[in-house]
């Protein structure tokens, strides 16, 4: 790749990621809208969104699915070992768990 073709991708990659982060917070005010509004399909539909989106930026950034997927996996472990509130009151660290292996 010559010097102007790698500047150029780099720019690219850096406007992509930028992009990205903005699309997050886009997803986030829309599921805030959507809780407020008690608006189940922009909640759902805003969370579906910050799941790709989370995805792609880690792609973007280097981190491949598979390692995220394993990230995930190990942080559900590690929190649901020791006793995070969330696994305490409701179990949902350990259903979450259970329901990726079954994937």
């Amino acid at each position: 790749m010559s010097r102007p073709e790698r500047n150029v991708h780099i720019a690219k990659s850096v406007k992509v990621i930028e992009w990205l982060k903005t699309e997050l917070l886009d997803q986030i005010a829309n599921l805030y809208k959507g809780l407020h509004q008690a608006n189940q399909s922009l909640i759902s539909d805003s969370l579906a969104s910050l799941v790709i989106v989370v995805y792609v930026l880690a792609r973007r950034v280097g981190v491949p699915y598979r390692e995220l997927d394993q990230n995930v996996a190990r942080k559900l472990r590690e929190h649901t070992r020791e006793g995070h509130q969330l696994e305490e009151w409701y179990g949902d660290l350990s259903q979450l768990e259970e329901y990726i292996n079954k994937r």
